[in-house]
Parts: structure tokens; C-alpha cells; sequence
């Protein structure tokens, strides 16, 4: 719980993001979702129209006015989904061994063939391909193929049934991961003000380029991780991204499952180095969809992200659709909070440093890190602009939160989703001085420093410079 009186006060440094969805649409819900730990909250443009995400938005944001403190909102486009079509008399049996036919056919399936409007897959197939369907319950493997239809065997699964998903693993597929949908709903997001966009289907760099160019800088751009031909890119993506997330998944149709939990630990690696934010997601408490408590492996689950130093993870249909959402986030938390608590986290953390760049930026922000613990500090504090600085200091993992002073909102509100950061929107300054003042007195009133602690001080002068950080501080706490 947070102390009284100060509801946006976090007792972690890792990050919860959360979906709404039927079950968490409510004003009442909504806070009550954010006084349990959220930082984040997710709106899946899979599901929902755009007047329901438009209401979840303006909840949210007439929340942070009353609490006075930024809230970032994620925007998750859904990206190509590939399915076959109907059956004409429900699902049907198969057999591993038998022959079944994939076309383009709009005919309703048989227990002999299926369409699959699709031709951008009927273009990539060759001889050998495997094609996963229904989350990889079925699996045929591609014995001939043509532009418009694939012969197939049956190599597992005894049953399918109308638009079930399919997937190509280990096939690069000629797809824009923005459909006509996705592109009207970025629209809507970006007018209505979002933080971040979700893009789905990344396969290449070419994708992020592509979104990037769309976004023009009006929000920040987070690559979902969901197909193995990302993670064949995976430098090149990160750079051109503002954050990842690791989409479990999808990753784990595609992939064997033993493969799965090693792609994690180097997205959240590399990520961390790259310095920006890495979220994972998907499962992580599935049980609690239906029941008030999770299972121990999925508290095992969240644990291990928090372990591998992730900014944040994240909650799907357990707070957009389940029973429990209020005390999914709870759980969430508090595993987060007992992890970090745990002095084998802060030895992971310090054992994993990034090398810092042979900048002046990166010597202060690591050396900020350093004195905050020589000295016991209550807080790092940045000021920034473009959030260039702040995300410097979350990359360094330091044990103390990092206040983020900001006059830009956008900045203010898209930092909530990196590693320790807590935010305060704060009117320009005109000298460091005046910086200083300001800091210790937001420190103090949020709650994260009282009377006669210290507080470390990073920032660039002249001020608005991005990436110019070149001064290091410290201050006192002191009464008003």
C-alpha cells in the first residue's frame, strides 16, 4: 500500500503496466487499479471500440489532474492477424499422417481443405515449411505449393475449428505489420493523446521504420518482440525503438518452449544496455483470470523479470477481463516489492552494469549511481527534457527511486514506464539553483525524501540541451 497521503508514491522501482478492458472500465475501477500499483495502463486496440478506449483515456487522464501526477497510456495495435477460414459442418478430425489442402477458396472447409485468405503466406511457403495453427495445437508441414493453394501433411493435432490463428515460424512474411485497421486506430490514438504505441508483428527493422515515420514524434514507439525473426534483428530493432516488449506468446508458438526463457533473459539484456525500457508480458498470472490467487509458478514467473532487471511487466486479460484485477496488480506488486527487497536482486543488479558510453553523460549518470550509495541518498534526480537523462540513470538499475523533474508532460508521462523513474511535471527553471530547490521540495512532497536526507543531483546546463548532462550535485533536504 502507499503511505497515506501520498497515493502516487511507489515502494519499487519496477514498473506495472496493466490492460483495460470490460472489467477494470469504471472511473471507480481505474483508480482503484492505480492505487494498487499501476504505472502503466494498456488500451488493446484487439478488442474494443474507439468510444471505449476514448473513455478509458479521458478516466485516466482526469485521474493524473486530480492526483497532479503523470500517467502514461499505452496504445497496443493489433497488427495482421492470419486465420483460416470457416468449416462448413464445425470443427473437424485429423489424423497425422493425412493429406489436408490450404487455398484461397472463400468455400466453407472441410476434413479435406480449409481457405486461407491469405496469399502473402501462399508466397512465402516452400516444400518442408511447417504451418502452426490454433497456437501451435495443430501443425501441418507443407508437401507442395503454388501461389494460391498448400498441399500439406498432418505432422500433430487432432482437431480444428472455424478462424483458428495460424503461424510460419521461421519465415519471413512480405507484411506491413499496419493493416488498414491498424493505421486508423493509430490515427485515433495519437489524437487522443497516447503515450506510447504498441506496434505487433515486428519482423524486420524496416517495420519499426516504417511506424516511426507514421508516429512523426508524437508519442514514443514500443516494438512488441513476438515473432523469431525479430529476435534475428533484435540490435538493429531496439535501436530504432523508444522500448520492447517481450511478447511471450506468440514467441512461444514459433519457438520451443525450452528456447522462450533465454530470448527473454537477451531481450531484457540487451535492452538495459541500449538503455531503453523493456516490458514482459504476457501469462504472467494467467490463473488469476478466474481465481484470487496465483499459482506458485506464475509468482515464480514474475519474480524471474523482476530478477532479470525488466522496467516493467505486464498484465493482459487478468485486469482487461478477469475477476481479480484489483488484486492481480496486489500480487504483482508485492512480488516486485519482495524481490527487490531480496539482497541476491541488488547483487544481479550491480553485477550487470552496462559499460557507460566515453561521454560525460554516461561518467556522471554512473558516477550518480555510485554516490547515491556511498552516501545513502533518498533519490537520483534528473532534469530533463527529452528524457534522455533520466533514461541514462535507468539504465545504471541504481537502488534508490530517480525523480524525473520535467516541464514537458509528454516526457513526464512516457517516463512512468521506465525503471524507477517517478515523475513530477514541473514549470521551468532559469537556474541550477532554482533546479535544486525544486527537486527537494518534490522530493519532500511526494515522499520520497524527508528532512535532512540527501538527494544526488544530475542535469545539463545550459538547460534543454538533450543529452548534455555535465553536473553532478548533492543536496540536503531541508524544511520549508
Amino acid at each position: 500500500m502507499n503511505r497515506p497521503g501520498n497515493p502516487v508514491r511507489r515502494f519499487r522501482l519496477t514498473k506495472i503496466v496493466a490492460t483495460l478492458g470490460p472489467a477494470s472500465s469504471s472511473p471507480e475501477m481505474i483508480r482503484a487499479l492505480f492505487d494498487a500499483g499501476v504505472d502503466v495502463f494498456r488500451l488493446n486496440f484487439s478488442h474494443g471500440t474507439h468510444e471505449d478506449h476514448a473513455q478509458r483515456l479521458a478516466t485516466i487522464r482526469a485521474l493524473e489532474a486530480e492526483l497532479d501526477h503523470p500517467i502514461a497510456v499505452m496504445a497496443d495495435l493489433q497488427g495482421p492477424k492470419l486465420r483460416v477460414g470457416t468449416f462448413a459442418k464445425g470443427p473437424i478430425e485429423l489424423k497425422v499422417g493425412q493429406r489436408f489442402r490450404l487455398d484461397l477458396s472463400t468455400t466453407p472447409g472441410d476434413s479435406s481443405r480449409v481457405g486461407m485468405p491469405h496469399p502473402e503466406i501462399f508466397a512465402a511457403l516452400k516444400p518442408e515449411t511447417d504451418l502452426l495453427l490454433d497456437d501451435g495445437k495443430v501443425r501441418l508441414r507443407v508437401v507442395d505449393c503454388s501461389p494460391d493453394h498448400a498441399d500439406t501433411v498432418v505432422v500433430s493435432g487432432t482437431r480444428l475449428s472455424d478462424r483458428k490463428g495460424v503461424n510460419v515460424p521461421g519465415v519471413v512474411l512480405p507484411l506491413s505489420p499496419l493493416t488498414r485497421k491498424d493505421r486508423e486506430d493509430l490515427v485515433f490514438a495519437l489524437d487522443q493523446g497516447v503515450d506510447w504505441v504498441a506496434l505487433s508483428f515486428v519482423q524486420r527493422p524496416e517495420d519499426v521504420a516504417e511506424a516511426r515515420k507514421l508516429i512523426a514524434g508524437r508519442a514514443a514507439l514500443l516494438s512488441k518482440l513476438e515473432k523469431p525473426q525479430a529476435v534475428s534483428h533484435l540490435d538493429e530493432i531496439i535501436e530504432l525503438s523508444d522500448g520492447v516488449m517481450v511478447a511471450r506468446g506468440d514467441l512461444g508458438v514459433e519457438l520451443p518452449a525450452e528456447d522462450v526463457p533465454t530470448i527473454q533473459k537477451r531481450i531484457v539484456r540487451e535492452s538495459r544496455r541500449a538503455g531503453k525500457p523493456v516490458i514482459v508480458a504476457t501469462q504472467m498470472l494467467e490463473s488469476m483470470v478466474g481465481a484470487p490467487a496465483p499459482t506458485r509458478a506464475e509468482a515464480s514467473d514474475v519474480a524471474t523479470a523482476v530478477y532479470d532487471g525488466a522496467d516493467a511487466v505486464m498484465l493482459s486479460a487478468e485486469t482487461a477481463a478477469g475477476s481479480y484485477p484489483v488484486e492481480a496488480v496486489s500480487i504483482m506488486d508485492r512480488i516486485a516489492r519482495r524481490v527487490e527487497h531480496d539482497p541476491l536482486y541488488r547483487t544481479i543488479m550491480d553485477a550487470q552494469h552496462p559499460d557507460p558510453q566515453q561521454t560525460s553523460a554516461d561518467a556522471i549518470t554512473a558516477a550518480a549511481r555510485q554516490v547515491a550509495h556511498t552516501i545513502q541518498a533518498a533519490a537520483i534526480v534528473t532534469y530533463t527534457t527529452s528524457g534522455s537523462t533520466t533514461l541514462r540513470a535507468a539504465r545504471e538499475r541504481p537502488e534508490v527511486p530517480i525523480l524525473c523533474l520535467t516541464s514537458n508532460i509528454e516526457t513526464a508521462r512516457r517516463l512512468q514506464l521506465a525503471y524507477g523513474v517517478h515523475s513530477v511535471h514541473s514549470a521551468d527553471v532559469n537556474d541550477f539553483n532554482e533546479m535544486v530547490q525544486k527537486a527537494a521540495r518534490a522530493a519532500h512532497e511526494d515522499g520520497i525524501a524527508v528532512e535532512g536526507q540527501r538527494l544526488v543531483i544530475t542535469a545539463g546546463v545550459p538547460f534543454g540541451t538533450p543529452g548534455n548532462t555535465n553536473i553532478l550535485r548533492i543536496a540536503w533536504v531541508e524544511a520549508e
